[in-house]
């Protein structure tokens, strides 16, 4: 098996690190043998990678930078939620700068999400390049099986194209490498084309699809599936303009009897609901009461850290944000079908309203932390609009927090109700701009949970794109829609009150859709340049 793509930046130079963090993770082995080690507290290259306990491991140690507070865990709400045309940030700061087309060199969430993402890739490399060759026979007693080993290859693969699809997305040219390197080697890469990466990326998933279960039980659920990969593949094939291909993995996705949308719409941002039926790929989050900035290690925190950034004004320490009119103006242009407002508006935002909605046996109305309703919290004349996905869902279980590292809520990555909102747009795209009858099922199997009525054969494209602001506003994606259907400027540099909260979006210059590769690898690889635009 080629699995020998090696991550082309310095960090490279940390892997005896890496090996030592990884065999610290456990306290036994199912292999008698590494008690014969010289010192089995320093695991090399030629000493690990050995047994099943050793590749499981390895795995946990490709996740492990995903979670923490410098990636998923909280700074890449920055270089995405931050940066689309729903989300106006407070204040001119290093959080916002990428918001406003100033994602320097140097930014935080610039370089921070950068340097995890390569970490992400360097372990997956390791692990590619060892682990098929680790001999089943070695762990049989473990119950270590064929499958198992599959299955750790194939999650290896899934996260690597995860990475890469977030770095090609996040900086356009960034290194390809295809071959284990030295320091010195990967310290003279060069940029890519961004279509060689995408052929990479669309490898791996393929390779990985073959590779991951459908389902995950025991101490695994919650890992990469068969689902993820192939959601992700059809993300992918979206981004490139490959509609067909999309409309087919999509439809296997849709098909596959693995997903369904749960009832209640609220039940995919509650700590009690979450890895439920709709649930194709969560990041894992807990509050242990480890603490620590970054989280990449073991004994530091891996709780959610993105609500400080989400929070209304006053429950934040943080600048926080506000809600653009326009988008609750789209939920509200609407009514469901008892002639109420869509009750994915209040699970969505926090703004000055009296109005209700009956909804699954509940009464839902504008509230925030603790229940408090708009009027008591900032007054009755004020206008502005706040986020309370997550936020609210957490709230009513009584642990959410503006701190870092204390609440529990699993980050969710890729729903279901987001799959079939692609699966109709994929088909329409393919089908030269007419709906498909399942493309039509699909968006109004998600209008239906939120008891909206049916859309019928006359739905536009701009229906699709604002049924996925109302399904999916605040989950970290909305920045991309704008990126594969070409609007950026349209809607962000052509509307400027949308980012006027953090200074405009004066510094707009072609190519500044993107953010500039970090000053520290330009500094060390003199083959690396910056984007377009800085």
């Amino acid at each position: 098996m080629n699995y020998v793509m090696k991550n082309p930046l310095k960090i490279l130079r940390n892997k005896w690190g890496l090996f030592l963090s990884l065999f610290l993770l456990a306290a036994v082995s199912c292999d008698d043998e590494l008690l014969d080690q010289e010192n089995p507290n320093a695991p090399t290259p030629a000493t690990f990678w050995k047994t099943a306990l050793d590749a499981e491991r390895g795995i946990i140690g490709v996740y492990s930078p995903i979670t923490g507070v410098q990636y998923y865990g909280r700074m890449f709400v920055f270089s995405s939620l931050y940066r689309d045309d729903i989300v106006n940030g407070f204040a001119v700061s290093p959080r916002t700068a990428a918001g406003r087309f100033q994602g320097d060199s140097n930014v935080p969430a610039t370089v921070v999400c950068w340097n995890e993402g390569w970490k992400v890739i360097a372990r997956a490399n390791e692990l590619l390049l060892n682990v098929p060759d680790i001999p089943i026979e070695e762990c049989s007693a473990s119950g270590f099986t064929p499958d198992d080993k599959n299955g750790i290859i194939g999650e290896a693969l899934f996260l690597r194209s995860f990475v890469y699809f977030d770095l090609v997305n996040n900086y356009r040219n960034i290194p390809l490498i295809t071959s284990v390197l030295t320091v010195e080697e990967a310290n003279s890469v060069s940029q890519a084309p961004p279509a060689d990466v995408y052929t990479q990326i669309i490898s791996d998933l393929q390779q990985a699809r073959g590779f991951l279960p459908r389902t995950r039980t025991g101490s695994r659920v919650g890992r990469a599936t068969w689902g993820a990969a192939s959601a992700l593949l059809g993300k992918v094939y979206m981004m490139i303009g490959q509609f067909s291909d999309a409309e087919a993995v999509f439809g296997e996705v849709v098909n596959s009897g693995v997903y369904s949308l749960v009832d209640n719409y609220a039940d995919n941002f509650r700590m009690t609901t979450e890895i439920n039926s709709e649930s194709v790929l969560e990041w894992q989050m807990t509050f242990d009461g480890n603490t620590g900035w970054g989280g990449d290690a073991a004994n530091t925190g891996r709780a959610n850290s993105i609500l400080p950034d989400l929070a209304p004004q006053g429950f934040t320490n943080q600048n926080g944000m506000r809600v653009n009119q326009w988008a609750l103006d789209l939920f509200l242009d609407e009514q469901t079908v008892n002639g109420e407002i869509d009750p994915r508006t209040f699970n969505t935002f926090f703004w000055n309203t009296t109005e209700t909605t009956t909804y699954r046996g509940e009464t839902l109305s504008s509230v925030t932390y603790g229940n408090q309703d708009y009027a008591s919290v900032f007054g009755p004349d004020d206008t502005r609009i706040f986020a309370s996905k997550y936020v609210l869902a957490d709230a009513e279980e009584g642990n959410a927090s503006s701190n870092f590292h204390q609440t529990d809520s699993n980050l969710r990555v890729i729903r279901f109700a987001d799959v079939l909102l692609y699966y109709a747009e994929a088909g329409m795209m393919a089908n030269g701009g007419a709906i498909t009858a399942a493309g039509l099922d699909a968006i109004n199997l998600v209008r239906a949970r939120a008891d909206m009525p049916a859309f019928d054969n006359s739905i536009t494209f701009q229906d699709i794109q604002d049924e996925r602001v109302k399904e999916l506003a605040l989950e970290h994606y909305r920045y991309y829609d704008l990126l594969r259907w070409g609007i950026v400027k349209e809607r962000l540099v052509d509307i400027p009150d949308l980012k006027d909260e953090s200074g405009g979006v004066g510094a707009y210059q072609p190519g500044r859709e993107y953010m500039d590769i970090p000053q520290k690898d330009l500094d060390i690889n003199p083959n690396l340049t910056r984007n377009p635009g800085y």
